[in-house]
């Protein structure tokens, strides 16, 4: 069983399955069967629906007790089947989910109306909820999900019964009809305020409309508590087709508004009626594409290598890493790769670098999502041609783990050995924003990866022979906007196994010096970004348009005040000059960017 706390507590978005009774239905099980008895009659086929979210991208599954209470089963004359069936649904979703998959014990309402609405005593409906609970907590359940609820009262009721028996997690889920309203009349910000005071630990929505409707109400949610959200909506509203009732909305459709319900602050995602595992896949890919850094699969380091495997020590796996490691101060100069497949004029411009006695050249992977020349044939080909080192860039967004894999036991192969890893930009910051992204891990995950490579087996623990011997950096960000955010994700970086890091462009030396104050215990190599810039256009593009930089409001006055060009860049190598002066006791090296391609103006940051 996993701690859904700890679920709760961190920076990712989670996906939940879809509908239960669709698929059940599509089995050929029709609506006049009681569907939380299958429980005991055809497990199997409950089993079969976990397993199929699960298999499409499910990271917490529900039980199936949507309706398991006593007064449901009644009309089936199954009342004295309570336990037994809520016991038996937690088992089989725990079947499935194995270890690693949550298990959410789902809660209906009763179908009655309680006090003041009706003739059933709160205390009552309280006693018929604990039964339901019980059966769902001794079967194995990590949190429950109280769901589709209308009437704040009754979900009261039925959080007061749960917190009767355990401190496990509570999910709470209301249903609102298409003006936004629950059929009550209880807006969105009212029910959000009570699920909050009553102390549920998510709250959301789930059932009766759409994504639409509910996205609406979710960002009138979002400006009333600070508690984590989800939502599941339904496929769309049902269509009448030949008497029948359809879900019609397409899975693509379902994913789409999944990206705007994330976006608006969910972090609980899934499908309610009409949903399948077709959209619960499509939901899990919107999931991996927009936070990456928030679905990460977890890749453990082993701690020990096997005895017949030589590490290689820092100080040996490449001329960059020995200078670092001897506390030399490094210098190095980012290029931009070509856009087509000659790179006859990047090969010149880099034996200037080698002429000037730079270190290393940085080389990114495809930056802000462009379609350039690959990194890895730029730095092996600027290695062999011009013989000097290289710092490759290696992005998660472009290739699944196999091919992560594949590219890097041959980048090794090619005698690559400086690598700076990072997640990568979306792709619709660039020219392609229809292409997909993949994201199966970020830049924490790849660092895990790179570093079983070095310890000489793949990330199934399976030895490859002779170990990689890559020197591993990660890019951070001083001047995040969520700083301990950022922090966290340093922390598990160096924890995975980086030996260096790269900043981005720094135009705040201030920000720059409380930022290496804060990271200052974990004694790694810091280099600095620097940017040259060329005019005040340059300057507002970078403060506006590139992800993670941040130009300080005085460089941007700086540069505002100057219109003619020569000036301008001038003034910006100036700027750059100064920074370097200010850096350069405090950090390992820098990383000059050269704008536009021109190395030229990166080196006369150095003179």
């Amino acid at each position: 069983m996993r701690n859904f706390r700890d679920i709760i507590n961190a920076d990712r978005v989670y996906v939940f399955d879809g509908a239960m009774g669709t698929m059940l239905y599509s089995r050929g099980i029709y609506i006049n069967r009681c569907y939380d008895e299958l429980n005991l009659s055809s497990r199997d086929v409950v089993l079969s629906v976990h397993r199929e979210y699960i298999k499409a991208g499910a990271q917490i599954i529900e039980t199936n007790t949507y309706g398991a209470n006593r007064v449901k089963l009644a009309g089936y004359s199954l009342e004295d089947k309570i336990h037994d069936i809520n016991f038996a649904a937690a088992k089989i979703a725990r079947e499935a989910a194995g270890e690693n998959i949550c298990v959410a014990g789902a809660i209906g309402p009763l179908g009655i109306r309680i006090e003041p609405y009706g003739p059933t005593s709160i205390e009552e409906a309280r006693g018929i909820f604990c039964e339901q609970a019980k059966g769902l907590l001794e079967g194995g359940v990590d949190c429950f999900v109280l769901e589709t609820f209308s009437d704040v009262a009754e979900i009261h009721q039925a959080i007061e019964a749960v917190r009767s028996l355990c401190d496990l997690p509570i999910i709470g889920q209301m249903t609102i009809q298409t003006d936004g309203n629950t059929s009550y009349g209880t807006s969105p910000e009212i029910f959000t305020a009570q699920l909050d005071k009553w102390g549920v630990d998510v709250l959301g929505l789930n059932c009766s409309v759409g994504p639409h409707i509910m996205l609406e109400a979710v960002e009138k949610m979002r400006q009333v508590t600070k508690r984590k959200l989800s939502a599941q909506p339904n496929n769309g509203l049902p269509r009448q087709v030949d008497g029948r009732m359809f879900y019609m909305a397409s899975p693509e459709y379902i994913a789409k508004y999944a990206k705007r319900l994330i976006q608006a602050g969910v972090a609980f995602i899934g499908g309610c009626c009409g949903t399948t595992p077709a959209h619960i896949k499509e939901i899990r890919n919107t999931v991996t594409a927009l936070s990456p850094g928030r679905s990460t699969p977890e890749i453990f380091v082993q701690e020990h290598s096997k005895p017949d495997v030589k590490i290689t020590p820092r100080e040996q796996k490449s001329k960059f890493a020995r200078k670092i490691a001897n506390g030399e101060f490094v210098s190095s100069v980012e290029i931009v790769p070509p856009k087509g497949c000659d790179p006859l004029k990047m090969i010149e411009s880099v034996r200037l670098l080698k002429e000037a006695g730079v270190d290393a050249v940085n080389v990114p992977d495809g930056p802000r999502a462009q379609s350039r020349m690959g990194a890895l044939p730029v730095s092996t080909l600027i290695e062999k041609q011009v013989g000097i080192e290289t710092v490759m860039h290696y992005c998660c967004r472009d290739r699944n783990l196999l091919a992560m894999s594949s590219d890097l036991l041959g980048a090794a192969a090619l005698g690559l050995r400086n690598i700076l890893i990072i997640t990568g930009d979306p792709p619709k910051m660039g020219p392609y924003p229809e292409a997909t992204a993949v994201f199966d891990i970020d830049a924490i995950g790849l660092v895990n990866m790179v570093n079983h490579l070095n310890h000489g087996h793949d990330i199934g623990g399976n030895p490859i022979g002779e170990p990689t011997s890559f020197f591993v950096g990660v890019g951070v960000n001083p001047c995040a906007v969520d700083l301990e955010y950022e922090l966290r994700r340093f922390d598990w970086k160096v924890k995975a196994g980086a030996e260096f890091a790269i900043t981005q462009p720094t135009f705040d030396v201030g920000q720059l010096k409380k930022f290496l104050k804060r990271v200052e215990h974990y004694r790694i190599p810091i280099i600095a970004g620097i940017w040259p810039l060329v005019s005040y256009r340059n300057a507002e593009f970078l403060a506006n348009e590139v992800p993670g930089v941040v130009v300080h409001p005085s460089i941007l006055e700086r540069m505002r005040k100057i219109t003619d060009k020569e000036a301008a860049r001038l003034e910006g190598l100036a700027i750059a000059r100064e920074i370097f002066l200010e850096v350069k006791d405090l950090v390992h090296g820098v990383q000059v960017s050269a704008p536009f391609g021109r190395v030229d103006y990166a080196l006369e940051v150095f003179r």
